[in-house]
């Protein structure tokens, strides 16, 4: 084990990445609830590393996994329906549930009418509107109302979009041949991180992001800037830790360096310019080293976790739970999304992933009847001259 390369060690069947994501939706969910809460951490290093390492951490993760799917299954149709398949159901489960269960019980909680709501296009709207990943409508019908974040049912959908057009760039560089370039991944994510470090920092944008608060037309540009410069980052850090992989050693103690350099970096205004790739490093090496079985989940809960996270915690904060101090409302939080993110898995997400499975199957079963087909074709052509010539010859054995 001790002298393995990370490609040697990362066994795609039998990792601890899904505990490793888990971790990272439940940071989401500890550093929403100080906003979520009405209150403000400190601007501090531990500020930026509270606020960001986890959504950083699942697009490096993404990287490293997306990059991998495409080399292994470079078929645009299969590659689409493998993504829509693991992202979309869920997200209209997830939107169903908010619009039809959560908001109405906010709403009677807070002595409105649950069934006026219901009967309201509102609805129907929301989930319509936010059903193709961009987050097109924060309320329902003017709801939440009178909390500290108010009109925003779920703010942690908007990364969703940049998730998406991560793989959407995977399946366009792949298609075109510049993936199989070797200089290609690293040289797109040395323009990447200086783009991040002429851009101002993301603190500047945080809450714009989760509240898409009205902005003037310069802030917009710099903002939109500023969302592609840092998903792209942390999503090509993780395709590069993927290319690397087979030469890059997974130890321990380099994990250890990775977080110390992380957490140094995090003094700086922008800690990714020197922690995109050490970040990256220490999740997917992580999830390659852990052997313990009971963190080597099969049972994926991190992407529940992170889509009920934030309007659960705004049904906590209406059913006045907001004046617990942020941790503790964290863990309260955590423990009533749970198990609506294992609903979501057993009930959406999981037989979503099997019908990917079983279409992959038929699709190569298909592939190489037509590949034996074709096959047995092109030989009975190459024999048939040979008979004729044989019969009418003799030449032939």
């Amino acid at each position: 084990m001790g002298g393995k390369s990370l490609g040697q060690s990362f066994d795609p069947r039998s990792n601890a990445l899904n505990a490793c994501r888990l971790a990272m939706a439940t940071g989401v969910i500890l550093y929403h609830s100080w906003a979520i809460t009405g209150r403000h951490l400190t601007p501090a290093p531990a500020h930026q590393i509270l606020r960001d390492v986890w959504v950083d951490g699942f697009f490096a993760i993404s990287g490293f996994l997306i990059t991998w799917s495409w080399f292994k299954r470079p078929r645009i149709r299969d590659y689409f329906v493998a993504r829509s398949l693991r992202i979309l159901p869920g997200l209209w489960f997830c939107l169903a549930v908010t619009a039809f269960v959560i908001a109405p019980i906010g709403v009677a909680i807070q002595g409105g009418s649950a069934s006026k709501l219901l009967r309201s296009p509102a609805p129907i709207q929301y989930v319509l509107g936010n059903s193709a990943v961009m987050l097109t409508q924060q309320g329902i019908d003017g709801s939440p109302s009178g909390i500290p974040v108010p009109g925003v049912w779920n703010g942690s959908l908007w990364t969703l979009i940049w998730e998406v057009l991560c793989y959407v760039a995977v399946a366009l560089f792949g298609v075109v041949g510049l993936l199989r370039r070797r200089w290609f991944i690293p040289t797109l994510l040395a323009l990447t991180l200086l783009w991040s470090a002429r851009l101002p920092p993301w603190s500047m944008f945080a809450d714009l992001a989760e509240t898409q608060q009205a902005m003037n037309p310069q802030t917009a540009v710099l903002f939109v800037q500023a969302i592609v410069a840092r998903f792209a980052t942390m999503f090509l850090a993780g395709a590069f830790i993927y290319q690397v992989r087979n030469v890059l050693p997974a130890r321990w103690w380099l994990v250890g360096l990775s977080v110390a350099i992380v957490l140094a970096a995090s003094f700086l205004p922008n800690y990714r310019i020197l922690a995109a790739v050490p970040l990256a490093y220490a999740v997917i090496a992580t999830g390659a080293l852990v052997r313990g079985k009971w963190l080597q989940l099969r049972t994926d809960l991190s992407y529940g976790v992170y889509v009920y996270g934030w309007p659960m915690q705004q049904l906590l904060v209406i059913c006045g739970l907001g004046v617990l101090n942020p941790l503790l409302f964290a863990i309260v939080a955590v423990a009533a999304t749970v198990p609506l993110a294992a609903i979501s898995w057993f009930v959406v997400e999981k037989p979503s992933i099997s019908l990917k499975t079983r279409l992959g199957q038929r699709q190569r079963a298909l592939t190489e009847q037509t590949v034996a087909a074709d096959s047995a074709a092109a030989t009975s052509e190459e024999r048939a001259p040979s008979a004729h010539i044989g019969r009418g010859t003799g030449t032939t054995p």
